[in-house]
């Protein structure tokens, strides 16, 4: 690492040209990036993305990106049913007029089918189906299709009574006629604002700027780099948030590691490029091997069979890697020119003892280790269990919006008897087939409240029809398979599609697989951290304590939002009943890698104090304080950034943000300040043991330390670079 370091100082200018270009290349790449990202969530090989692809390609509507049909409601007045006179007209005229503003759609009704399915009991409440095409815009897919069904909506009445539009994609947008979508821009704006703040703290002068100029520089460049992938193939539009959120918080620890190292040579007395040479040759490394670490938690959902996951796992490769590539080169040069001047431009006071104040904290951890160890784990514990109550699936319609005029509608079908279910009826095409009898054979089975197939033209087409199911509870994974089972019987290719069955597709092929995800991550993360730290505990104590963390946000999620203890006090939302599909592993994916990273360099560092005193206690404590106030601006940084995006529209999105936002908190509270301290100083001269069989296998220097004595613990924290940083006390007690 010195002489790679001692490479880059010394070719600086050419290192910074490059560097410019490709930052200006990466700002002019960014909208095309972007655009070139795919919102498509196929399943090969699935009924239901089969399904999906051919309603999409020969009708022009319905297909992957719709959660269901936009619903127009009415509700008719006391007194008034569908069957009086003229209503039935009147249905039909205004329902067929908010259609007909939906260039493309599909629609069913009462009025069309004359099936009861469509009308409540008591005849008062009926309902509608409009099928439409997706909008390009990614997380708007109604997008104007919404907009025009509201519009018409509006001039339209029955019996006196308004008509109001509901449907999931509606409720998603709830009171707002914006895209539900957040923006990424805004999103990176805010959470570099509120990284600027914290590191303005953490530095106290314009040396605040650096790590956050080091992030804009990552985050552009992979943009830069995702442009021709996404180009070449489908990469899903979730990398965009990767890549600004994630690469954010990564840009930025990095740079916070090494400038913090680099400061603690310079006040060591150290020259300005020798300063730099020393921080690379120790933070340095740590940066590289904790951006491999990040990579490996989001590389790994490639062994999942979803595109789009797998292109989520081939952008999380490039986020740490460009991260690490511009902390290593770029950095260094702006340390070695212009760094000693920005660190001299303060706005607060400054000392040369920075982390001081975790010291106590150390010695308090240390002293009582086993009471602290017990207190985490019970908290872990406590959050840990509910997670094996968690559900995936589609989340409730109630917990999609407090209010809004959708949610009328839909109040108005759940107070009718209709159910929400009907917001996502079955979607089923037969091909060469009878979809008549077809219908006979799904409307037979428990659970469903009725089926229609409508002969009129955009609903017939060729040898196929289609079919629209409404089961009478939402998202079942049993009576998707029992409706499965009850048409598989009838002539020709019958393909079930739609928001449930996607789900139930989409669990069975990723929560199917998801143990050997986790086992793959597990051994790859074992192996690299027993090489960096020369060690077979640390690495396996970083591995557990990074599932039980994870298991207890999936606990907090549980809790919070399926559960709906805190959803509706925080965030006026009603308890979502499951989890979204995608959420549970999306968090693992983001939380395994972002807490492996604070991981590396806490045991790093404690690797390298326990090498110069021999004591583990000692290096506890003194890592502690020579990367606690790092792990703590790090991830009061990603923190922010997270809330923020739990602040924007659509429960999906709060759910995934909040979870992450938590887990950061807990990561770095409860596990890294108390777990993962207590433990080392527990197990002592054991997380140094890396026997000689195994050093032969992963090609490193075997490391079988001595006994060590147990002492209370003095540190004077010292620059690193001083002769001693550490004073023990006397001993009192020999291991």
């Amino acid at each position: 690492m010195k002489s790679f370091t001692r490479w880059v100082l010394g070719h600086r200018l050419i290192v910074a040209l490059v560097w410019l270009v490709v930052f200006v290349a990466g700002f002019a790449s960014v909208q095309s990036s972007t655009n070139a990202l795919s919102a498509e969530f196929n399943l090969p090989g699935r009924e239901s993305s089969d399904a999906a692809n051919l309603i999409e390609q020969r009708y022009g509507n319905g297909g992957q990106r719709v959660s269901g049909p936009l619903v127009p409601v009415v509700q008719l007045r006391e007194g008034t049913t569908i069957d009086d006179p003229g209503v039935r007209n009147e249905v039909e005229a205004a329902f067929g007029a908010i259609a007909t503003a939906v260039p493309g759609s599909r629609t069913a009704n009462f009025a069309t089918t004359g099936d009861r399915v469509f009308v409540s009991d008591d005849g008062r409440t009926t309902y509608g189906v409009i099928w439409f095409p997706a909008s390009p815009i990614a997380f708007d897919p109604a997008g104007d299709a919404l907009k025009a069904a509201k519009a018409a909506a509006a001039d339209q009445s029955v019996g006196g009574q308004p008509i109001r539009i509901t449907g999931i994609d509606a409720l998603a947008v709830g009171t707002s006629d914006e895209s539900a979508g957040p923006s990424v821009l805004v999103e990176t704006l805010v959470g570099g604002l509120g990284a600027l703040i914290v590191l303005a703290f953490v530095f106290g002068s314009l040396m605040a700027l650096v790590p956050l100029f080091m992030a804009a520089v990552a985050i552009l460049t992979t943009f830069l780099v995702v442009w021709p992938i996404a180009e070449l193939t489908q990469v899903s539009v979730v990398v965009q948030f990767l890549i600004s959120l994630i690469g954010l918080g990564v840009a930025i620890d990095y740079s916070l590691l090494i400038v913090m190292r680099w400061r603690e040579e310079r006040v060591a007395g150290r020259e300005k490029n020798e300063a730099v040479v020393e921080a690379m040759e120790h933070a340095g490394r740590a940066v590289i091997f904790s951006g491999v670490a990040v990579a490996i938690g989001l590389l790994a959902l490639v062994i999942l069979p979803v595109p789009f996951l797998r292109s989520i796992g081939y952008g999380g490769l490039l986020i740490p890697t460009v991260s690490v590539l511009v902390a290593i080169t770029l950095l260094p040069v702006i340390l070695s020119t212009i760094g000693p001047r920005l660190d001299r431009i303060g706005f607060t006071r400054r000392t040369s003892n920075a982390g001081q104040g975790w010291v106590p904290w150390g010695r308090f951890i240390v002293g009582r280790r086993l009471v602290m160890g017990a207190v985490a784990v019970a908290i872990l514990a406590a959050l840990f269990i509910p997670a094996l109550d968690f559900s995936t699936g589609t989340s409730r319609a109630e917990a999609l919006a407090a209010a809004g005029p959708a949610r009328e509608a839909l109040d108005q079908l759940t107070g009718s008897g209709i159910g929400a279910a009907v917001l996502t009826p079955y979607d089923i095409v037969v091909e060469k087939g009878d979809p008549d009898a077809t219908v006979k054979a799904a409307a037979q089975v428990d659970g469903v409240r009725g089926a229609v197939a409508p002969s009129t033209k955009d609903w017939r087409i060729g040898d196929t029809a289609l079919i629209n199911v409404f089961p009478e509870k939402e998202d079942s994974a049993s009576n998707v398979a029992a409706v499965r089972a009850a048409v598989d019987t009838q002539p020709g290719r019958i393909l079930i599609g739609g928001l449930v069955p996607g789900n139930a597709d989409f669990n069975d092929a990723v929560y199917g697989n998801f143990i050997w995800v986790i086992l793959v991550i597990l051994v790859i993360t074992f192996v690299l951290l027993a090489r960096v730290f020369r060690s077979l505990l640390l690495p396996l104590k970083a591995v557990v304590f990074n599932i039980i963390s994870i298991g207890a946000v999936w606990g907090f999620m549980v809790i919070f939002w399926q559960k709906g203890h805190g959803s509706g006090l925080l965030f006026n939302v009603e308890p979502t009943g499951a989890l979204q599909v995608w959420i549970p592993l999306m968090v693992f994916a983001f939380l395994y890698g972002l807490s492996m990273d604070y991981e590396v360099f806490i045991l790093s560092r404690m690797r390298e104090e326990y090498d110069r005193d021999g004591s583990t206690d000692r290096a506890v404590v003194a890592g502690l304080a020579r990367t606690g106030r790092l792990v703590t601006a790090g991830s009061l940084i990603l923190f922010l950034s997270f809330v923020a995006l739990a602040a924007t529209p659509g429960t999906d999105i709060k759910v995934f943000a909040s979870a992450l936002a938590f887990g950061i908190l807990l990561d770095a509270t409860i596990v890294r300040s108390m777990l993962l301290p207590a433990f080392v100083s527990l197990f002592g001269r054991w997380n140094w043991w890396m026997p000689p069989w195994a050093a032969r296998i992963l090609r490193v220097e075997p490391s079988l330390p001595a006994p060590e004595k147990r002492g209370a613990v003095s540190l004077d924290l010292e620059p690193a670079g001083s002769p001693r940083a550490i004073t023990p006390r006397p001993v009192t007690e020999t291991e």
